[in-house]
């Protein structure tokens, strides 16, 4: 992983996609910028978000299946959001209580977890469409593009 951020709010995908490829990519404080040297050795996801449900409680969400986001208030009153996409679970073999631990270190609480803390949380269930696109599948897309291109302009012309 060489960056990851998001957003929950609404915008047009062709802009957004920009945006948050090179906010992930330069300025995820957790990663190092990705290099020119790199670009080559990486796939790009893309995780489109979709069908959210606040759910009766924590462990309202099925492994595997959900993405999920918490809202809750940390040990010094402050409100704190965090999310962990579908596969990051089942990925780290966790349960929906390991889960849901990390998730409130993730967003910044540093007090004891309790049964309480985990019952005062809002969860917020989602699932996800992945893309996925190394950077040869890229290149060899870009080159069957300019080919198309090249041909349909000889047709028109």
């Amino acid at each position: 992983l060489r960056g990851c951020i998001g957003t929950f709010s609404a915008m047009r995908l062709h802009s957004g996609l920009r945006e948050y490829a090179i906010t992930s990519a330069l300025r995820d404080s957790r990663f190092s910028p990705i290099t020119r040297d790199e670009i080559q050795r990486l796939t790009v996801s893309v995780s489109i978000l979709q069908g959210f449900e606040e759910a009766r409680g924590y462990l309202d969400w099925t492994l595997g299946i959900h993405g999920i986001r918490i809202e809750f208030y940390n040990e010094r009153g402050s409100k704190r959001t965090a999310t962990y996409l579908p596969q990051v679970a089942t990925e780290q073999g966790w349960d929906q209580t390991q889960t849901i631990d990390s998730l409130l270190r993730k967003g910044g609480y540093r007090a004891q977890i309790t049964p309480e803390t985990r019952r005062s949380i809002k969860l917020t269930r989602y699932t996800s469409q992945e893309c996925q696109m190394s950077y040869n599948e890229y290149r060899d897309l870009l080159e069957k593009q300019s080919h198309y291109h090249g041909q349909l302009c000889k047709m028109q012309c």
